[in-house]
This record gives C-alpha cells, sequence and structure tokens, in this order.
C-alpha cells in the first residue's frame, strides 16, 4: 500500500462540518430509509443549526442517500459497460457461488476515509478489505486481487460505481471467465449482505473506537476482521463463524 494510503490529508471541512458527518453516519446506520428532509430535521432536534443544503452537501460527500435510491460512493463511469443483475431469484447455497463487493465511509476522529470489502455471500467470510484517503479505482483493484489470489466465485456482484466498472476492475474478472453481476440502479437490497457487514463493522469495529489516523484505523479493522471471520457467531449461519462455514464447505 502506498504512502498516500497510510496517512491521512485532511480535507478541507470545518470542525462542525466533521461533527456534522460523525453524527450523520451514526443516524444513518440507524435508519438508512432518512432522506435528506428527515435528516436534516434530526439534526435539528439534536440542537444543530443546520440547513438542507448543507446536510445534502455532506450526505453526498460521504455517499450516503436513503435506500430508495441506493446508497453509494460513486457513479458509473463515462462509457464504462454496465453489467446486467444476475441474482434476481437465485438461491445462493455454497461457498465460491457469490461474492459480492462494495465499498463505505469510514470517519476518523479528525477526517475520513474509505473502506472496501469483498464477501462470500454465502458464509458471510470477508475474503479482503483495504482502506483508502480516496476513491481512486486501483486500490479496489488491488482488494480484488488479493481475492483472487485464494480461489474465485461463479458470479462477482457490485454497485455500478466507477471504482467497480472500470476496465482494469472487470477485465480481472473477464480473465478468470467469472460471471459479472451489477446492482440495478436504486435497489439497497441488491447487496444486502455487504450492507449487513457495514452495518455490523460500524457498530462494532469503529464507532467504538475513534480512530485518530489511518494507520490505526487500519490495524484495528485487521483486528475486527479477524474476530468477525474467526471468533463472532453469526445467528443465520446457525451460530457458526464465517470461516468455519467457509472451510467446511471447501475443503
Amino acid at each position: 500500500m502506498g504512502r498516500a494510503g497510510l496517512y491521512y490529508k485532511p480535507r478541507p471541512e470545518s470542525a462542525e462540518n466533521l461533527e456534522f458527518m460523525r453524527l450523520l453516519d451514526e443516524q444513518y446506520t440507524r435508519t438508512p430509509f432518512y432522506g435528506i428532509r428527515r435528516m436534516t430535521a434530526w439534526l435539528r432536534a439534536q440542537g444543530h443549526a443546520v440547513n438542507h443544503k448543507r446536510v445534502a452537501r455532506l450526505l453526498r460527500l460521504m455517499g450516503l442517500e436513503a435506500i430508495y435510491p441506493k446508497p453509494r460512493l460513486s457513479r458509473p463511469g463515462a462509457g464504462h459497460h454496465i453489467y446486467p443483475y444476475l441474482l434476481r431469484g437465485v438461491s445462493i447455497q455454497r461457498p465460491d457461488q457469490v461474492w459480492s463487493t462494495d465499498m463505505t465511509y469510514i470517519r476518523l476522529l479528525h477526517g475520513f476515509i474509505y473502506l472496501v470489502a469483498i464477501l462470500d455471500s454465502y458464509s458471510r467470510y470477508v475474503l479482503a478489505w483495504e482502506v483508502s484517503v480516496s476513491l481512486e479505482a486501483d486500490f479496489c483493484v488491488s482488494v480484488l486481487e488479493r481475492a483472487l489470489g485464494s480461489g474465485q466465485p461463479e458470479i462477482f456482484n457490485s454497485d455500478q460505481g466507477v471504482q467497480f466498472t472500470s476496465a482494469a476492475f472487470t477485465g480481472k474478472l473477464r480473465e478468470r471467465k467469472v460471471r459479472i453481476s451489477m446492482d440495478g440502479r436504486g435497489r439497497v437490497f441488491d447487496n444486502i449482505f455487504v450492507e449487513r457487514l457495514w452495518q455490523t463493522v460500524k457498530y462494532e469495529g469503529i464507532y467504538l473506537h475513534d480512530y485518530q489516523h489511518v494507520p490505526e484505523a487500519r490495524l484495528g479493522l485487521g483486528r475486527y476482521f479477524d474476530l468477525y471471520n474467526y471468533q463472532r457467531l453469526h445467528q443465520a449461519l446457525d451460530y457458526r463463524t464465517p470461516a468455519a462455514v467457509f472451510a467446511r464447505c471447501t475443503a
């Protein structure tokens, strides 16, 4: 990972805006169906003098929208090929049948970074992840390469963001003859397993710590993903760990 990914360069946001972003991130995790108007009203109810235009700009910066347009951090790139959604009606019954990816905003004490992860949809096992201070596609390609280093899925699902529709990203999948699937516009539940992962990571791995710098956040997230994969029991997996389900089924 390059030095730019390890040392956070402060963005030109005021301390007040950063505090608003922290509050909006937490409230969005609790109520992802809140749009700009409701978020503005919620902040005002907490005693903050803020208008909806300011809230709208901060939500855009964080990549957060109410679930009836899907929350995403990017839009399709000009000229990028958009693939159809392949998972409608599909029963996911085994590891490496479907992998999913997405990106999310991660707050720091005095700023923010972005997190991308690739998840095996059957076992919920996190195959690879990384953080970055920018939305450039390179770090997403790097995460994909690491995940593909230990196997490959039949179908790979993502949203239509420019990072995942880039030729560099989709080319890695086409080389392996992996079928590419992309969420429909405005359909948050098309990638529900990753959306649930983000909620879990934020409540259990981010909000409890308030990381100050990128190296600290990266180290803390590394510890959390180890716990998530190898120790955390999942109700949806009959109280087994993702690693146990992934390993037992792929042995």
